[in-house]
């Protein structure tokens, strides 16, 4: 079998966790120089392979790679760029094919969502409508957690920690507070058509009363009238409210409460804005003091906070992905897959890229109590050992230490520049 380069991109947004399948991805390759010889890493996802801007992982100690683990953000840089079908955009993919052939690439590793996954299988089709020979896996990453034939997905269990813990201690901040202050509190948290992330908010409390009171799913068509008789009901039982608001909660006609009115890369409704409309329907209609916070980039970066149980996950389908490809395998995604819940136990599947490609995987109703405002024990009997651990970064002068690569780019080949 004669040896050939990898490359790895990260697409999408990251997560705190993104990096660790990076160092899983690597340090397999690592491992079998008799089969992949350098891996390369795309400079800001897949348009790096389309600019030839190919970063030379070979060039950094096995003590940077290792740090990437306890390191947020995309250590190679991310972009939200779709590769449309190769009948409507033929340019992209004889670029792509360009600069592998130029880099003797044979592994193509793409690490990210529904819409990655997408990308991944498309380049997979490569080989057999072009002619050149390539072995694709997808790396799972989704904070979103909507990925389908997964148990969950890399990033959100970290998320979902955060989400939780901040939902916990926000409470406890309110609660002290509200006699004579703030009665209503708002976090707006990511999650377009999927609540998963909300859900998690509802970790905090247990017990009737207990916050989160509201939490609003994407799943559930939001009324506006049951969700101020809510939080009227709430400040007069328990003297305040804590409301977990997806950012993707819309009403019953699809319209999201928080339409910003433009679209992103892939053509997905910006959203935005959810938390200060509904502290505003409060305001009008209920009189009440509010504040409003929304998590932002801030609940998809908090390696500080990491699952334990994430972090695992991440750096094994990462490690899987290099295993799979080696097998000979072929237009795959590797999986979590749950064998167990108490005590958690999980082992490593596989899916097919072409049924996992833009597919959403949705909050199940039985997760959602019958009011539609917070979660049933089966949903926190998932949620629960997704969060499980700790694995705090080392920490340098009190701030957590951080890979800090060379990034160095490998000399370019081709002699013409590529235009997006």
């Amino acid at each position: 079998m004669a040896i050939k380069n990898a490359f790895y991109a990260q697409s999408g947004g990251v997560t705190a966790v993104i990096n660790a399948s990076a160092c899983g991805v690597i340090q397999t390759a690592r491992k079998h120089p008799d089969k992949i010889g350098k891996v390369f890493a795309g400079r800001n996802g897949i348009i790096g392979a389309l600019k030839e801007e190919l970063i030379d992982t070979s060039l950094e100690s096995d003590d940077a790679i290792q740090a990437l683990i306890h390191t947020p953000g995309g250590a190679f840089g991310s972009c939200r760029h779709k590769l449309k079908n190769i009948s409507e955009n033929r340019r992209e993919y004889e670029r792509l094919i360009e600069v592998f052939r130029a880099h003797d690439i044979g592994y193509f590793f793409y690490n990210g969502g529904g819409d990655s996954q997408d990308t991944a299988y498309k380049v997979s089709q490569i080989a057999d409508k072009m002619g050149y020979p390539i072995t694709c896996i997808g790396v799972p990453k989704t904070v979103d957690n909507d990925l389908p034939f997964t148990d969950c997905c890399p990033g959100f269990g970290s998320v979902a920690k955060y989400i939780a813990t901040s939902t916990l201690e926000a409470s406890l901040d309110i609660k002290s507070m509200c006699e004579t202050s703030t009665k209503v509190f708002i976090l707006e948290v990511m999650g377009r058509h999927a609540g998963w992330i909300a859900a998690s908010g509802g970790l905090a409390g247990q017990g009737e009363g207990e916050p989160p009171h509201i939490i609003l799913f994407p799943e559930i068509p939001f009324n506006r009238d049951a969700f101020l008789a809510r939080v009227e009901h709430c400040v007069k039982e328990y003297g305040y409210c804590v409301v977990v608001a997806s950012e993707g909660a819309q009403y019953e006609d699809g319209r999201f409460l928080a339409d910003a009115g433009a679209k992103d890369a892939f053509g997905h409704t910006q959203l935005g804005g959810v938390a200060p409309a509904l502290a505003n329907m409060v305001k009008q209609a209920l009189g009440h003091k509010y504040h409003w916070a929304v998590a932002d980039y801030l609940q998809r970066s908090a390696r500080h906070i990491a699952s334990a149980t994430d972090v695992e996950q991440a750096y094994a389908v990462g490690k899987a992905a290099v295993e799979m490809a080696l097998e000979g395998k072929q237009a795959l995604m590797p999986t979590i897959v749950r064998e167990q819940g108490k005590p958690y136990v999980w082992k490593i599947g596989e899916a097919p890229l072409s049924e996992v490609a833009n597919q959403e995987k949705k909050m199940p109703i039985h997760f959602i109590t019958d009011d539609g405002f917070g979660i049933t024990q089966d949903c926190r009997d998932y949620l629960e050992p997704l969060i499980a651990g700790e694995s705090f970064p080392p920490f340098d002068n009190g701030l957590p230490r951080v890979a800090k690569l060379q990034n160095s780019l490998t000399e370019k080949k081709l002699k013409t520049d590529f235009q997006l």
